[in-house]
């Protein structure tokens, strides 16, 4: 099942990166990163929980009702932190982690294969290079998220949306991991995009750890590992079937 692979990829690239020591200071340098940025997003939601949780759903004045309200409150809290987890990951990797996530990417490609395949792209160009892909793969679950929350906002179906957004969310930070080497070789975006709609279940499998509060700070900070070596695999499973 395409989901149980993304998540045993994930697991994969994980233990790799913990037990490489060069793999594990880039996770860590990643870690406190996504970490310090999780903290600002996490403190502004909790200082706002309440406003949001009544945008979402009012608390309603049955007696009977109100029990579920409170049970869907304290889920939606939870999964606000996840989200502000997401959210400290992207806005990290457009200002300075994505440099961190490519080069695990070569170091993880490296070691499983013994080389890595990239242009001969001088760095300077390819600064403006990681930068110009990564803006995409941010900004379109942004929009995305940012859509849905509205629709949230504006029916009774808040809770749904919610749960729809953050799904939506975490394939698109999957695929923000596994469209490194894609992207490093120089495929068009329209093919990288085109593999991500193809494999959606995979890349829900993959990010639906980044959905554990917490803990998803950690499977972030080494998602790019596991999720080379899902090209690579990818990669050579292409080259025997031709």
């Amino acid at each position: 099942m395409k989901i149980i692979d993304g998540i045993t990829y994930n697991l994969r690239g994980f233990w790799m990166g913990i037990k490489t020591p060069k793999l594990l200071i880039l996770g860590l340098i990643r870690f406190f990163i996504v970490a310090a940025v999780t903290v600002f997003f996490a403190s502004l939601i909790i200082m706002y929980n309440q406003e949001i949780l009544d945008l979402v759903w009012s608390k309603p004045e049955s007696k009977w009702i109100v029990c579920l309200w409170y049970i869907l409150s304290w889920l939606m809290s939870l999964l606000l932190v996840g989200v502000s987890a997401i959210l400290s990951y992207l806005v990290s990797q457009i200002l300075f982690s994505v440099f961190i996530m490519d080069y695990m990417s070569k170091v993880t490609e490296e070691m499983v294969t013994g080389r890595v395949i990239e242009s001969d792209m001088p760095i300077f160009k390819q600064f403006f290079f990681l930068i110009k892909q990564e803006t995409p793969r941010a900004l379109i679950p942004i929009l995305l998220t940012l859509i849905l929350m509205l629709i949230g906002w504006l029916t009774p179906l808040g809770p749904v949306v919610a749960t729809i957004s953050s799904v939506i969310a975490v394939i698109f930070l999957a695929w923000d991991n596994t469209d490194l080497a894609p992207a490093r070789r120089l495929e068009p975006f329209k093919t990288r995009f085109r593999f991500l709609l193809s494999t959606a279940l995979f890349h829900l499998g993959f990010g639906i750890l980044f959905l554990i509060p917490v803990a998803n700070i950690f499977f972030l900070a080494f998602a790019p590992v596991g999720a080379t070596i899902y090209q690579i695999d990818n990669l050579k499973k292409k080259q025997n079937e031709d």
